[in-house]
C-alpha cells in the first residue's frame, strides 16, 4: 500500500503542479509504473475544473465560468498537455523528416502552427463545454461526470499508445522517456480501470454515452498511426497531443449523440 501511494504521488507530481510529499521524486522505476494512474489524474483535473466552474457560475455567466474552469485545468497541469499539442503542431507542420520533426518538437519556442492549433483547440473546448452544459438542464451530477470522464478517457487514450507503440527518441533528452521504457499488466489494468469507470458511471444516466468511446479511440488510432508513419513511434509530446485531441473528440461526440440519439 505504501508503495502504491508512492507511485500515485509520483504520477501526481509528474502530471500536475499539485504539491506532493517531500520524499517523492522522479524515480524512473516509479515513474514508469505511474502510467497506471494517469487516467486517475484525470479525475482530479476534471474535478477541479468542475469545482471552479460551479463556484464561478454563482457569480458570473456560464461562458465566463467555463473559461475559468479551463484556466484552472491549465494551471493544475502546468499546461503540460497543451504544450505537447503545440509542439506536435509545430513539429509535424514544419518538419518533413523524422529528425527534423523531433528537432522542432524539442524546441521550447512556439511557432505559427502551434499557436494556430492552440487557438482552434481552445475554441473547440469552450464551445463543446458550453453546448454540453447547456443541454444538461441543470443536472449537476451529469456536468461533474462530463468533466471527469473527458479527462480520464482522453488520458487513457493517450497512455494506451505506450502499450502498443515504441518510443521514438533514441536519446534520453525527453523527461517523458521513463514512462515509455516498460510496462506490466498492472499498468494496463490500472489505466483501463481508472480510464473507463467514469464513463460507465456517466452511462448509468444515459447508456448511449458509452458510444462516445468509439470516436475517441478512432481518433487515438489514427493519431498513433500518423505518429508511427512519420517518427516511427511516439514522444511525450505526442501523448500530450493525443490527450488534448481526444478530450475535444469526447465533447463533440457527446453533443452528436445527444442530438441524434
Amino acid at each position: 500500500m505504501k508503495k502504491e501511494l508512492h507511485i500515485f504521488f509520483t504520477a501526481l507530481m509528474f502530471y500536475t503542479r499539485i504539491p506532493c510529499p517531500k520524499n517523492i521524486d522522479h524515480n524512473p522505476d516509479y515513474l514508469n509504473k505511474a502510467s497506471r494512474y494517469f487516467p486517475l489524474i484525470g479525475w482530479i483535473v476534471g474535478g477541479i475544473g468542475y469545482a471552479v466552474y460551479s463556484l464561478s457560475f454563482l457569480l458570473f455567466t456560464p461562458e465566463i465560468a467555463i473559461i475559468l474552469s479551463m484556466i484552472a485545468g491549465i494551471l493544475t497541469t502546468g499546461a503540460f498537455h497543451e504544450d505537447g499539442f503545440a509542439d506536435v503542431c509545430d513539429g509535424f507542420g514544419g518538419g518533413w523528416t523524422k529528425e527534423k520533426i523531433l528537432l522542432i518538437m524539442k524546441d521550447s519556442a512556439i511557432g505559427a502552427y502551434g499557436a494556430i492549433g492552440l487557438v482552434l483547440l481552445f475554441m473547440l473546448k469552450f464551445q463543446g463545454l458550453n453546448q454540453l452544459i447547456g443541454r444538461t438542464d441543470g443536472a449537476e451530477i451529469i456536468v461533474l461526470m462530463l468533466f471527469v470522464t473527458a479527462h480520464s478517457i482522453s488520458r487513457l487514450a493517450a497512455v494506451s499508445i505506450v502499450f502498443t507503440h515504441e518510443y521514438s527518441r533514441e536519446d534520453a533528452t525527453s523527461k517523458s522517456k521513463p514512462i515509455a521504457q516498460k510496462y506490466t499488466w498492472r499498468e494496463v489494468f490500472g489505466a483501463f480501470f481508472f480510464g473507463l469507470i467514469p464513463l460507465f458511471m456517466l452511462a448509468f444516466f444515459q447508456w448511449q454515452l458509452l458510444l462516445a468511446l468509439i470516436p475517441v479511440f478512432v481518433a487515438r488510432f489514427f493519431l498513433a498511426r500518423y505518429f508511427q508513419k512519420w517518427i516511427d513511434g511516439y514522444t511525450g509530446d505526442c501523448l500530450g497531443a493525443t490527450q488534448q485531441v481526444c478530450e475535444v473528440v469526447f465533447y463533440i461526440s457527446v453533443i452528436a449523440l445527444w442530438r441524434f440519439i
